[in-house]
């Protein structure tokens, strides 16, 4: 059976690996699991097998919260605290508190049943729930960033081990930690000391909660360390690609009515840098506020199906410095440092119609530049446009969805060292599913279109596939990677960037485990390969037990 206990040193890491491998044969994750590798092309996604004892009278996983109401439509996006198949990207998210029932076709139809809900008190209403991840993965890439990572044909070994136990101290106060041990190796690997692939044991999460009903609306206050998903997936994301994910230090209130609600936050950013045990503190120089709403819009019928739309506003804030706050400069590799702020005022417009989905949203940002070592600095006008439309034909086996995805993410100046910056701000990793499963490219400076596709080849079995194409925004304004801005400035001509097909196969075999496959090609363009870029293959697979 796979081995799921915490490594200390890196001479466990094989025997480890080897031990997950054994047990990834022969065992293997409900295709509705909630797993965030997995990239949702829809708007609303495709029903996926969930054993119907789980799910409840609505037809949603029992695992999703009833409160989310209307909220918790789909896959559960629109609530704010992400996806929820059986089990959640956030793993807090997940209400199992339906085993205390007494009905014994709901109870331990699974053995892992007994490790999610964990009487303490007489009365059940102190009860403590337990969730796992152990995630073994493998990337190659033979021309890592467009052959500028200082590598090729990069093989990397990825393990992490996450772990967290829910304790509820009855209906109004709870207490979630979650503990993280990461392991990386590999041959010609690379970036392993920027704390998102390597952590000794560690507090990934850790936060205190008290909610209950106010003013006709179930509202709460998470303080501490967590997850926070309840922003546009273009700007800003769990960072689940990488062994550890993206985590914020702050506080988070929130209140849903029947059809609206509302999200307000403060964090600062984890500091993973550090490699001691318990050792992760505050990056006080990166911090993320704002408010979120949403609101469901009434329901009606489209060409005879039930439909349902959402309307977003949302404000946020960026404070930032470091590498992610410089600005290019028209010298070959040169850069402005300093420090910026960025207000992001937007909108989203997503649901669905009948057989197609929509999802049309943007964002301006305004803010200011502080150069670094001057009293000066530069005012922000920068902005996002983006759209995704896509048919579903669910008369057909698999219900296969075919559509198009077009983004423009505005660009600037490096030849200008006065005036507005243009460039679109995006510090905190976009998700990488969206556009770029390679972090080849990142949405600044970035024009984007191509079509999308998803098909259930069987209950176990789905397929996705993005082709998108690349342009600079502005000629005037460099390529930017996932932390890095490429070299070339005006020796880099023409605005066509490349193409990046990519296609995932996901394979749930049992209620536990997922095997999946990435698949991606670079194919740059002239200008871009005379600027001395290299178009290259990406793979990456990974195979996961989840409890």
């Amino acid at each position: 059976m796979a081995q799921l206990y915490f490594c200390y040193a890196s001479r466990c890491f094989t025997k480890i690996a080897a031990g997950s491998l054994i047990g990834l044969l022969i065992c293997s994750v409900p295709a509705d699991a909630g797993t965030s590798d997995v990239r949702d092309i829809t708007v609303i996604r495709i029903p996926l097998q969930v054993n119907e004892l789980s799910r409840n009278a609505a037809g949603a996983p029992r695992t999703r919260p009833i409160w989310w109401g209307l909220f918790g439509a789909g896959n559960g996006a629109a609530s704010g605290f992400g996806t929820v198949g059986l089990y959640g990207q956030a793993r807090w998210a997940e209400d199992w508190s339906y085993l205390a029932t007494g009905q014994s076709d709901l109870k331990h139809k699974d053995w892992f049943d007994r490790l999610k809900y964990m009487r303490l008190s007489t009365n059940g209403a102190v009860w403590i729930s337990f969730s796992g991840e152990t995630r073994l993965r493998y990337i190659f890439e033979n021309q890592p960033a467009f052959g500028k990572a200082g590598v090729k044909d990069a093989s990397r070994i990825l393990l992490r081990n996450q772990y967290g136990a829910d304790l509820h101290l009855g209906t109004h106060v709870r207490i979630y930690v979650e503990l993280l041990n990461a392991e990386a190796g590999g041959t010609n690997s690379y970036g392993y000391q920027l704390g998102t692939q390597r952590e000794r044991l560690d507090m990934q999460q850790g936060f205190f909660e008290v909610k209950g009903n106010l003013l006709g609306a179930h509202v709460g206050a998470m303080g501490g360390r967590q997850l926070f998903l309840d922003a546009p997936v273009t700007m800003q994301s769990a960072r689940d690609l990488t062994n550890v994910q993206q985590t914020w230090d702050g506080f988070r209130g929130y209140a849903i009515w029947k059809r609206f609600r509302l999200d307000i936050f403060d964090f600062w950013q984890t500091d993973k840098l550090p490699v001691g045990i318990f050792s992760n503190g505050t990056n006080y120089s990166a911090r993320m506020y704002g408010a979120y709403s949403s609101t469901a819009l009434p329901e009606f019928h489209f060409l005879g199906q039930k439909s349902q739309f959402f309307m977003d506003l949302f404000y946020l804030g960026y404070l930032y410095g470091g590498a992610a706050a410089s600005i290019p400069t028209s010298q070959v590799a040169g850069l402005q440092k300093g420090t910026t702020r960025r207000d992001g005022i937007g909108g989203r417009l997503w649901g669905k119609a009948g057989p197609l989905n929509i999802n049309l949203g943007g964002v301006y940002q305004g803010g200011r530049f502080h150069l670094s070592g001057a009293s000066t600095s530069r005012p922000v006008r920068a902005y996002a446009i983006n759209a995704t439309v896509s048919y579903t034909l669910g008369a057909l086996p698999g219900a296969p969805t075919f559509g198009v995805q077009a983004d423009i993410f505005s660009g600037g100046n490096f030849n200008s060292t006065k005036g507005p910056i243009g460039t679109f701000g995006t510090p905190y990793v976009p998700l990488p599913y969206y556009n770029d499963i390679t972090t080849s490219l990142i949405n600044q400076n970035l024009i984007d279109v191509g079509p999308v596709g998803q098909y259930a080849a069987s209950k176990k079995i789905r397929l996705q596939l993005h082709i998108p194409f690349f342009w600079r925004a502005d000629t005037n304004d460099a390529v930017y990677g996932v932390g890095r801005v490429y070299a070339p400035r005006n020796n880099l001509h023409g605005g066509y960037i490349g193409t990046i097909p990519q296609g995932q196969v996901a394979w749930s075999i049992t209620p536990h485990f997922i095997w999946t496959h990435d698949i991606a090609g670079t194919f740059l363009s002239k200008g871009m390969r005379c600027a001395g870029a290299k178009s290259g293959a990406y793979y990456m697979q990974t195979l996961s037990f989840i409890f």
